[in-house]
């Protein structure tokens, strides 16, 4: 009889969590963790901010206080699930382990966003394709924060490729490396925090840096603790991208030159990890990514990355969206080969 070890269940669960994001992705109307801590980050926004008035001190304070709240009930929540799923709760019964192990599976999917991201890229793309840029603007708005009202269909194209390139790190890498994280902390200790706590945790810091990751305002202090924490957290998953994503998409012999140039031109971008994750798909892509961008009644001068390669078109956002595949792909292997390491054992 084959038994599985709690890192084997939790190995299954990734590699289900993963096939499900790619098939199904998020149901139109089914509940999502993300929109909880959503209105949690509201709720909280609402009746801490009022508080801390307009002190920079005590917004930053009231900021790391949402942030503390938010990742930890985030982190709790998968905790629990993950101890429903290994039959710790409730006796042990095997309808609760069954349905936990569900819900562990489904948690894990919703944490990671490969197919969503590639159905909202390509709502971009389709309309562009017909000639339509007012549909393409519209629908180019919903995810990215620049202005998009006067973009022509070159911009709009750059915009499409900058965002499936560096929210592929946001929304795919970085969960993972954390569902991996958890998956390695289950082979010394299944009690402690796994696969989904981790990416729950994840995902909470990921959704205050989207709601109030923001320089203006208030928002410039109060937001600062899950900024912070966001960027912490992608750092590690963003330099393995750098690494990994030339092995999938390039000759090997070419892997050390695209990492060097991809660390030479992000590493101008003022965020840590957004200029580095857009500069390797730029490389191993080959297209020119970065430039002008306008924010409200500001503009941001980007530095241009891989600027020797063509403009960004649709040919290029879909090499881009197919490098994402690949590399998921690759970084599957690890929670493959920690299954059949607890098979053999």
């Amino acid at each position: 009889m084959i038994t599985v070890s709690a890192g084997g269940l939790a190995a299954i669960a990734v590699l289900l969590a993963a096939l499900w994001d790619r098939l199904i992705g998020d149901p139109m109307g089914w509940p999502h963790p993300v929109v909880v801590m959503g209105w949690w980050i509201n709720q909280l926004h609402q009746g801490l901010a009022g508080v801390a008035g307009e002190s920079p001190w005590r917004l930053r304070w009231t900021g790391g206080l949402i942030t503390l709240l938010l990742v930890l009930g985030s982190g709790f929540s998968g905790w629990w699930l993950e101890q429903c799923a290994l039959g710790r709760w409730m006796a042990g019964e095997p309808a609760v382990r069954v349905l936990g192990f569900l819900l562990l599976v489904v948690g894990l999917a919703s944490a990671l966003a490969g197919r969503s991201l590639e159905q909202a890229v390509m709502a971009v793309v389709t309309p562009l394709q017909a000639n339509d840029l007012p549909k393409a603007r519209q629908r180019l708005q919903w995810i990215v924060g620049r202005d998009t009202a006067s973009l022509n269909a070159a911009e709009i194209q750059r915009a499409a490729a900058e965002t499936a390139a560096e929210n592929s790190v946001d929304g795919l890498f970085a969960p993972l490396f954390w569902m991996v994280v958890g998956l390695v902390v289950w082979q010394v200790e299944s009690s402690w925090p796994g696969p989904l706590a981790l990416a729950w945790g994840f995902k909470a810091a990921s959704t205050l840096d989207s709601m109030l990751g923001y320089r203006r305002g208030t928002l410039r202090w109060l937001g600062t603790a899950g900024a912070r924490l966001d960027d912490l957290l992608v750092w590690v998953p963003c330099r393995l991208v750098m690494l990994t994503l030339p092995l999938v998409s390039r000759p090997w012999s070419a892997w050390w030159g695209l990492v060097k140039a991809a660390e030479r031109d992000g590493a101008p971008d003022p965020s840590p990890n957004a200029g580095r994750a857009e500069a390797i798909y730029a490389h191993c892509a080959g297209v020119c990514l970065g430039g002008r961008n306008r924010y409200g009644d500001r503009w941001v001068e980007k530095p241009l990355l891989a600027c020797q390669q063509p403009a960004a078109d649709t040919a290029a956002i879909l090499r881009i969206l197919a490098c994402s595949r690949r590399l998921e792909a690759l970084w599957l292997l690890l929670p493959l080969l920690l299954l059949m390491g607890s098979l053999a054992a």
